[in-house]
């Protein structure tokens, strides 16, 4: 199953500020909704751990995630996939984009992922719904991070 998203927020921070809190994984890992563990890898990416709950199933996802076209302060591509056992499995990305707007910084993100497995078989409307709400709670704790 195929699911995309975007959305933007904005922030009152400076645009190099905002850039250094995305590759931050101290930051990153206090923000991922369930994330239990997120260390750098010698290949610029980092390896995660997060425990999810999607409707009735409940899953821990151990993955990569990777980082490219870095554009310093202006956005990169990140991309991940994750295994979750007999819940099953979710791979994707995300391009995102930093820009100047009232003073602050204006963050865009374009998701695209792919589901399979027991998750999959829960409903496109499920799967939406809680995907929104992960992104919305990163976001929340993204801003209170980077606004202090």
């Amino acid at each position: 199953m195929a699911m995309t998203m975007n959305g933007e927020v904005q922030l009152a921070a400076p645009r190099e500020a905002v850039w250094e809190k995305l590759n931050d994984p101290a930051v990153l890992k206090a923000c991922i909704p369930g994330c239990e563990e997120l260390e750098k890898t010698e290949d610029g990416g980092f390896r995660a751990t997060a425990k999810m709950k999607v409707g009735p199933v409940s899953a821990r996802f151990k993955g990569k995630v990777m980082l490219s076209d870095l554009d310093p302060p202006n956005g990169y591509k990140i991309s991940g996939e994750g295994e979750g056992g007999v819940a099953g499995f979710a791979k994707g990305g995300a391009a995102v984009k930093l820009a100047e707007k009232d003073g602050g910084t204006l963050l865009s993100y374009d998701v695209e992922a792919q589901i399979g497995g027991k998750l999959a078989q829960l409903g496109q409307r499920l799967i939406n719904g809680t995907a929104k709400k992960l992104a919305d709670e990163f976001f929340a704790n993204f801003v209170k991070a980077v606004q202090g």
